[in-house]
């Protein structure tokens, strides 16, 4: 039968391996994010500049 020392230590094992987890994933979809974060304002400022609101505004774009 393990001692209280020993269940402790699987105890503690598996909340590190479970933060480990945690944090791979958390880098990951972080990741992931800014990605989509940075592709969305590009395209976002594309959509802008091929409007004609400039053209509303009196701005002769060339």
């Amino acid at each position: 039968m393990p001692t209280a020392g020993k269940v402790g230590d699987w105890a503690f094992k598996a909340f590190t391996a479970g933060l480990g987890v945690a944090t791979i994933y958390l880098a990951a979809t972080f990741s992931v994010n800014v990605y989509r974060g940075l592709a969305w304002h590009s395209s976002q400022s594309l959509s802008v500049l091929n409007t004609d609101s400039y053209g509303e505004l009196g701005i002769n774009l060339p």
